[in-house]
């Protein structure tokens, strides 16, 4: 067979998080030539960024069995299954040493700018499917390199493509230019140069998820603390405030989802947060003295706020693909087939079914996205069904299509979510048991800052 033709390429991963590793692992298990590229400078470089977060899952359902089985032979013991690792205990526990196997076959520093056909751009048709993947990369030190692939699995998830603050789904006016004072991720409030910045100040909290639940709580937490006195949230939602805007609470099928929204009604009820309905925001002006002016689509401006946190959501960064043939759903940006699956109106973690490579493939033959890209927009993704999509993936690649669409994953009754939580304590994380079915949540003091992240925790893509 000629080295040139796409059958004895190499398969191409993007992204060295959870779910990039372990399509690694499965396709080192059938034999498969394969590299990983990853933009940040070490494995899991989007998970450390996260590092004090705890997760909902536990040790048990945030392993891949493929790359538990190439970790074995190094020595390597999973740690307590029924045990809730942090982010950074994921990275340097788990991936770290999975890169560690996988060796130079993982590249750090190397950022995919572009992916298509070799010598056929997104018209040409002539024999397309015969051509091999051409995949440009940008090295940290500056190199540009043009890679050939059999296939390509983008595994690079959503953490860098936050959504902004704006209503209509685009930045507002002024955000990009107030960025000093605006943040998209839940700070973490143990950093002593952090908590500085926000307490003892006003801080907007834009967005109606679990992750502005954590951001009032915190700022809550901090506002009873010693050094946080004065310190106040203003919570910014786009609808009204009704039954269903704190969670389901005791009713949540999943307990540590639950406390989350407990967690924020209470910092409501007890006047650490007032809340602002019903605003879109438009334009994010400066006051005279620096402070930010929010200024809604209806023409209601707010009292100025010293800082604002914005937690509105990821999106897939679709611009390197442009190149690609891909079937995306219109409106959660996830693959056609698998939109209905997901979607956040009918779904949510525990009540997707295990799907694969059908499920996620497109007109252009040969690429799949997989971990929390595949999910577009949604937010309800677990790190074990990104494992089976990729054991399912690295089967269908080498034609094994009986195993491909053989479902190897099963869930609990309701499933198991992934995220950050409200856990106080590995201990209290296990009297919860983590799981749909579990005693009804309760509010949990906040020991340490944990945010509210893709199910299987930040990056788990």
């Amino acid at each position: 067979m000629s080295e040139n033709t796409p059958a004895a390429l190499p398969t191409v991963v993007i992204g060295a998080g959870p779910v990039g590793l372990a399509a690694a692992a499965h396709l080192l298990q059938r034999g498969l030539e394969f590299m990983v590229l990853e933009a940040g400078p070490t494995a899991g470089a989007a998970v450390r960024e996260w590092a004090h977060v705890r997760l909902f899952s536990t040790w048990g359902e945030v392993v891949d069995p493929a790359a538990e089985r190439l970790l074995a032979p190094a020595g390597w013991v999973r740690p307590d299954p029924a045990t809730y690792p942090s982010g950074g205990d994921w990275a340097e526990q788990y991936l770290q040493p999975l890169a560690d196997v996988l060796g130079d076959r993982v590249r750090t520093g190397a950022r995919v700018t572009g992916v298509s056909r070799t010598g056929r751009d997104r018209i040409v048709d002539a024999d397309r499917e015969a051509q091999p993947f051409v995949v440009h990369v940008a090295h940290a030190d500056g190199r540009e390199e043009r890679l050939f692939a059999r296939a390509v699995i983008d595994a690079s998830g959503t953490w860098a493509t936050p959504s902004p603050a704006g209503g209509s789904g685009l930045p507002a006016l002024g955000e990009k230019a107030a960025a000093d004072r605006i943040t998209y991720r839940v700070p973490d409030l143990s950093d002593p140069a952090v908590r500085a910045r926000y307490a003892g100040k006003r801080t907007a909290v834009i967005g109606s998820g679990a992750s502005a639940f954590t951001a009032l709580a915190y700022l809550a937490d901090l506002a009873t603390s010693d050094d946080g006195a004065g310190t106040k949230g203003v919570w910014i939602l786009r609808r009204g405030i009704s039954g269903s805007t704190f969670g389901g609470g005791e009713a949540d099928q999943l307990p540590a989802r639950g406390a989350l929204g407990l967690a924020a009604k209470k910092a409501v009820d007890d006047g650490h947060a007032d809340a602002v309905t019903g605003f879109r925001t438009e334009a994010i002006e400066r006051a005279a003295d620096g402070r930010l002016v929010l200024v809604g689509e209806d023409g209601r401006r707010l009292d100025a706020v010293d800082e604002a946190i914005v937690l509105t959501g990821f999106r897939p960064d679709l611009s390197f693909l442009d190149e690609l043939r891909l079937g995306l759903d219109e409106r959660l940006q996830a693959p056609v087939a698998l939109a209905p699956l997901i979607d956040p109106n009918q779904h949510s973690c525990g009540t997707v079914y295990p799907h694969g490579h059908r499920e996620l493939s497109h007109p252009e033959q040969g690429v799949y996205l997989v971990g929390m890209k595949s999910y577009g927009r949604a937010p309800t993704f677990l790190a074990m069904t990104g494992y089976e999509q990729v054991r399912s993936v690295a089967a269908a690649i080498t034609g094994d299509f009986e195993a491909a669409d053989r479902v190897e994953l099963t869930l609990p009754e309701t499933g198991v979510c992934g995220g950050a939580g409200l856990f106080d304590t590995p201990d209290a994380a296990e009297a919860d048991g983590g799981g749909c079915c579990a005693p009804a949540p309760q509010l949990v003091q906040l020991a340490a800052p944990a945010e509210q992240t893709p199910a299987g925790g930040a990056g788990a893509g």
